[in-house]
């Protein structure tokens, strides 16, 4: 069967194909418009598909838009609120509603040829739950948790798997909502919400969770799994901070308070989900299985021996989980996920045909991961382009910008490149073999959602990797896997004792990461990058007459 995700009605638009139950393409439609996050998280960007990562999945696949049995959309317009008649009441919610129901025709004028009634609507919280459960073991017994901003009425769902199959145990309704309360934060923080709610985990490290004993007044579990989280008026505590401005305690501390009652919530979510299905495995989806640093908490300290969280785990994998429930429904197989590198990738000879037609000089070292690593013991930024793209919002070693974690000063220099905020911290990569030895916390993880402290013997040596907390993003490496970036790390410990490098994503302020050669260039061009390393080519950056 084959069967092409799409995810369209609130943000991060993305598209996914599963031909007979295998994963063979997903992608999100930033990479593809150069625009973060595909478009804005508003109710009447609804109508905006993902065109451009719908007929690259079916390029990658073979197929014309004829050839779907399928198309699932990851929201279900019949389960949306009743706005009646009235298209602008409850906020845009009727238009947004409206837009949804005729996705079928849109994607039919998208993708010529498609026949529109072959699309059918998935509820958003079963295609977030599905990209968990049948992406991580299909055939096994799992308790599942998603948690995000919302679906069409519920903000959550928790529920066992049992051979494949999902019986939910729990929903909690709007407005209550973990993610919209994260949300709403982020937004009296002066970041963006529905994007930046990343850069509340990492100020509240900057602070101390003084307002914690009146979250827990306002957010809580009630006995029967739901959650009561209204919303919450964050003036009290701190005034709202404008984008640009410079941030305060005060701040830092709401962050603080907030992100300590999501971490305490996630554990007694799993507690109580735990007393009901006595699994072993937990999987984890939707925005709020982004926050790495509660996820490794749940791991830690909650009741399940083995949590896996969804790479994807935002709205943009809602179009693989969409795909996979209809894939399992119709009786296919289901293959694992054994990688998030399921977008675009090129040839050595398209490479090649790029640099020679952006007129870059280049060569092929017959040992790139050893060159690479001279450049980085020797403190230079190597942008890093190998393989197929990742799908969602962690660099995993297919586009990333790496460098030295023994600088500390590499830190300020990276976010400088950026163009991001001083106090983010960036992320180390290291091989599985030596990780345990360097960090302290859930392994494997290979997929950047977990924390880990930094062990004490190691923190002067690596300062660059380790955030004001003692703690560190990590990727472990598997040379099964990952052989070439593999080699690069042994490489670099070779050269410096130290089996690590900063991995951070190939991106500068306010774009996606870089997805074909052409993005590589640009970023190479723009950003203080010393070389590029993009499939077996090395290009270095022409050192000017002054020396810099």
């Amino acid at each position: 069967m084959n069967v092409l995700g799409i995810n369209a009605v609130f943000h991060d638009p993305a598209a996914a194909l599963v031909r007979d139950g295998q994963i063979t393409a997903a992608a999100e439609e930033e990479r593809f418009t150069r625009r973060k996050h595909g478009k804005a998280a508003v109710p009447f960007s609804a109508w905006e598909l993902p065109e451009q990562a719908a007929r690259w999945c079916l390029d990658q696949g073979g197929l014309e838009p004829g050839d779907l049995d399928a198309v699932a959309y990851s929201y279900d317009p019949a389960l949306a609120p009743d706005t009646g008649a009235d298209l602008m009441s409850q906020e845009w919610e009727g238009l947004r509603t409206l837009f949804v129901r005729r996705a079928p025709n849109f994607l039919a004028t998208a993708l010529p040829g498609l026949d529109p009634t072959r699309v059918r609507f998935v509820p958003h919280h079963v295609a977030h739950a599905a990209s968990a459960y049948l992406a991580a073991a299909p055939d096994g017994d799992s308790s599942v948790l998603t948690l995000d901003g919302r679906g069409e009425r519920h903000s959550h769902l928790a529920g066992h798997v049992t051979e494949g199959k999902l019986d939910t145990l729990a929903t909690s309704a709007l407005p209550h909502s973990l993610g919209l309360r994260y949300e709403d934060l982020t937004a009296h923080l002066g970041f963006r919400r529905s994007s930046d709610e990343y850069k509340v985990m990492a100020l509240a490290s900057y602070g101390v969770p003084r307002w914690l004993d009146a979250l827990r007044h306002r957010i809580a579990l009630n006995s029967d799994g739901t959650i009561v989280a209204p919303p919450i008026d964050w003036s009290q505590w701190a005034l709202p901070r404008r984008p640009g401005e410079a941030w305060g305690q005060r701040h830092a501390d709401l962050a603080a308070s907030m992100q300590a009652r999501l971490e305490e919530m996630l554990l007694e979510l799993g507690r109580w989900l735990h007393a009901r299905t006595d699994d072993d495995l937990l999987v984890l989806a939707g925005g709020v299985a982004l926050n790495c640093v509660a996820n490794s908490r749940l791991a830690e300290e909650g009741p399940f021996p083995r949590v896996w969280v969804q790479p994807a785990a935002g709205d943009a994998g809602t179009a693989l989980g969409a795909a996979l429930h209809l894939a399992a429904e119709a009786g296919d197989r289901i293959e694992p996920m054994r990688t998030a590198a399921l977008g675009r990738g090129f040839t050595d000879a398209e490479v090649s045909d790029a640099l020679e037609e952006a007129g870059i000089a280049k060569s092929a070292p017959n040992d790139l991961a050893g060159d690479v690593a001279d450049i980085l013991a020797d403190d230079g930024l190597v942008a890093w382009f190998q393989g197929r793209a990742e799908y969602g919002p962690r660099a995993l070693g297919h586009r990333s910008l790496l460098a030295n974690p023994m600088d500390a000063a590499n830190l300020e220099r990276l976010n400088a490149v950026k163009g991001r905020e001083q106090f983010r911290p960036v992320a180390p990569m290291i091989t599985i073999e030596r990780a345990a030895e360097v960090f302290e916390g859930p392994l494997p993880s290979p997929y950047m959602l977990f924390t880990h402290r930094v062990r004490p013997e190691w923190r002067e040596r690596i300062p660059a990797a380790m955030h004001v907390d003692g703690t560190a993003r990590i990727q472990t490496v598997d040379a099964g896997d990952e052989p070439l970036l593999h080699r690069l790390l042994c490489e670099f410990e070779q050269r410096t004792g130290v089996p690590a490098v900063i991995n951070t994503s190939l991106n500068t302020a306010g774009r996606p990461i870089v997805d074909d050669p052409r993005d590589a260039f640009e970023c190479l061009g723009s950003a203080p990058v010393d070389a590029l390393a993009i499939g077996p080519y090395l290009v270095r950056r022409p050192v000017a007459r002054d020396g810099r």
